[in-house]
Parts: C-alpha cells; sequence; structure tokens
C-alpha cells in the first residue's frame, strides 16, 4: 500500500507545479522567455531545485503527469540509441573521445546557417562554430581552435562526410582532414555509412541547438542574427543543461575534471603545406554488405558471407603500411583478427615532427 503521507506531499509539489506553469512568472512562461534552453520535465525540475532547495523534488515522471493538466507540455526529447550489437568507440577504446559532426538549418529566403559540433564524449563539453558554407577550411579551423581551448583528443569519431574523408573520387585517397588528425596525433574512427544513429550523442547536440532549445525561439533575419544569438545556446548548454549521461552535472563542471594536451599556439604557423602524410593510425567501422564486403577508403574489400550484417573494425597504420579487419558475432565473444593484408600507399609516409610527438606516441 502507498504511503499516504508521500502520496500528500507528491499531490501538494504536483499542484504547485501546476499552479506555477499557470502563474507569472511560472516555470513554463519562464523557460519559454529564455534566448536558449529546454522547457521539458527535466529543466523544470533543475528550475525547482533553485526555487526550492531545502524541499523533496518530484520526479519526472510525475511533471509528465502534471503539466498535461496545466495546459503545458514537456517533451522528452530525442532518444535515439545505437544498436546494442553495434561496437560503439565509447566502450570499445581507452583514452579521450569526441565525437564530430554538422548540423544545417535554413534562414528565410533559403540561405543555409551550418554548425559544427565537436562533443567531449567523456565530459559533454562541445565547442561550436558557425558559417555560411560546409567546406574544408572551416572544419580545420575549428579544430585546431577546440584542439587549442579543450584540448586534443585521443580518438575523434565522425561520419564519412566528404569533407573528413578526403571524398569518393579515388581508391586509398587520405584526405587533408585525415592528414591533420595523423599529424597531431588524432586518431580518426570513421562510422558505419548511413548510419547517424551511431552518433547519437552529437546528433541529439544537433537536435537540441536545431530544435526546442534554441533555433524555434526568435526569429533569426540574417547570418549575424544567428552568429549574435548562438553563444547564448552553447552558455546554457554548458552552464544549465545536464545531461542525462552526466546524472546531474553540467557539461562546465565535468569539464573541470578534464586534463588533455593541448596544441600549442604556434602550430598553425609551423603547418607544412600541403600536409604530409604521417604515422598514424585510422579506423574504419563497416558492416558488412549481403556481397560479404566492405568498403574503406572508396575500396571494396572482401570479407566473408558468413559475416553479413555484422560490423568490422577496421585499422589502418600508416607507417606499416598494413590493414587489419577485425569482427565479433556477439557482444560477449572476444575480438577475432579475420584478415590482415600489406596496404600499399602510394606516397612516403613521414615520422610525426618533434613538435606533434609530445602529445600522443603511436606505437
Amino acid at each position: 500500500m502507498a504511503n499516504p503521507i508521500w502520496r500528500k506531499r507528491k499531490h501538494g509539489i504536483a499542484q504547485s507545479i501546476a499552479s506555477s506553469a499557470h502563474e507569472p512568472p511560472g516555470l513554463g512562461q519562464r523557460l519559454r522567455k529564455a534566448k536558449a534552453g529546454l522547457i521539458g520535465a527535466r529543466a523544470i525540475r533543475n528550475d525547482l531545485r533553485t526555487l526550492m532547495p531545502r524541499r523533496r523534488l518530484p520526479a519526472e515522471r510525475t511533471i509528465y503527469r502534471v503539466l498535461p493538466h496545466a495546459g503545458q507540455s514537456a517533451g522528452r526529447g530525442l532518444s535515439t540509441k545505437p544498436a546494442l550489437s553495434f561496437p560503439a568507440p565509447s566502450e570499445e577504446l581507452q583514452g579521450s573521445l569526441d565525437a564530430l559532426d554538422w548540423t544545417c538549418r535554413y534562414l528565410a529566403g533559403g540561405t543555409k546557417v551550418y554548425a559544427l559540433h565537436p562533443l567531449n564524449l567523456r565530459t559533454r563539453a562541445l565547442s561550436q562554430t558557425l558559417a555560411g558554407d560546409k567546406t574544408l577550411a572551416t572544419a580545420r579551423r575549428h579544430v585546431l581552435d577546440a584542439w587549442t581551448t579543450r584540448g586534443l583528443p585521443r580518438f575523434l569519431q565522425t561520419d564519412n562526410d566528404a569533407v573528413f574523408c578526403g571524398g569518393y573520387k579515388g581508391a586509398r585517397v587520405v584526405g587533408h582532414f585525415t592528414r591533420l588528425c595523423l599529424l597531431v596525433g588524432v586518431e580518426l574512427i570513421f562510422l558505419p555509412f548511413k548510419e547517424p544513429k551511431h552518433n547519437f550523442q552529437v546528433e541529439q547536440l544537433n537536435g537540441l541547438w536545431g530544435g526546442p532549445a534554441f533555433w524555434p525561439r526568435p526569429r533569426f533575419r540574417c547570418f549575424g542574427n544567428v552568429e549574435r544569438l548562438s553563444p547564448s545556446f552553447v552558455h546554457w548548454y554548458m552552464h544549465v543543461y545536464t545531461p542525462p549521461a552526466l546524472r546531474g552535472m553540467t557539461p562546465a563542471r565535468r569539464q573541470r575534471t578534464e586534463r588533455r594536451p593541448r596544441r600549442p599556439q604556434p602550430v598553425v604557423r609551423l603547418l607544412p603545406a600541403p600536409l604530409p602524410l604521417t604515422a598514424g593510425r585510422v579506423h574504419f567501422l563497416r558492416q558488412v554488405q549481403p556481397d560479404g564486403t566492405i568498403c574503406i577508403l572508396n575500396e571494396v574489400w572482401p570479407v566473408s558471407k558468413a559475416l553479413v550484417g555484422h560490423y568490422v573494425w577496421a585499422t589502418l597504420t600508416t607507417h606499416r603500411r598494413s590493414l587489419a579487419l577485425w569482427c565479433r558475432r556477439a557482444a560477449t565473444q572476444d575480438w577475432r583478427l579475420i584478415k590482415h593484408v600489406y596496404y600499399d600507399l602510394d606516397e612516403p609516409v613521414r615520422k610525426r615532427p618533434p613538435l606533434f610527438t609530445t602529445l600522443f606516441t603511436i606505437s
């Protein structure tokens, strides 16, 4: 039997939520008037924590149940998760890991606004670059700035966008962005083709910026208007928002515990042009196609028809000119090396300059 005292207390708090949603400055109205932020149950619960620091807070499910009766809505947000059988890099790798992705929104008249978001998957801290284009120069400028302020990740996962992978015109083409990561010792991980669900952490972030937390609120007239107001979203996300993975902590607070090597300021001036192919590793997660093959750097590799539908982890080690393919049939099984071949590269592979070898060591 339920505790009648708790039921009474719970009912009283629920009534205060409902009444505050109607009365100015009610929680719902006040959250809606903010320049950035969510208006769902979690946001209201966080606001109640500030308003009633000594009272026991209602559960999110209680807020979900009460708000509809108050004429409010508390959307549960995005909940896309990858398949359980997928070898998520965040679970497989030891070391700091970032996720990187573009998102795009349109202004009146069809003008595009691109946002590039790298996300620290341990602290959920983000950096943001806005641009009117989606080019290599924008991506390069952004990661170099982010590596200066927040430090370099050990690994960086991203999709197979032409800006990141180097395009689709020739086989075994190592693009500029990949060369930049190799030069500073960051190991790129290319996720499976056309499966954005496996980059769900940064996809959720994109959904916040382009959805309920920022984009629908003001009526943007031009790119400059978005550029001026978007920092309010970044501040809200870093200092107010509490991602579920952080269990009540904000990304800014969690980021204080992060220790990463930082890109020295003069590195940009010392970057060679064009960028050479340097020693390091590049990883590819691929799902075996119905014909038993996978595609790596615009080249088809036979694997096995017995592994159709399974995921293969491929690692290209440039200084050893080798390609290793690993697979496991279930999450409870060990990884098995299924192929290890010589991978010819039509150019010399150089050692990383001493300035960069102090950041990460590649064996």
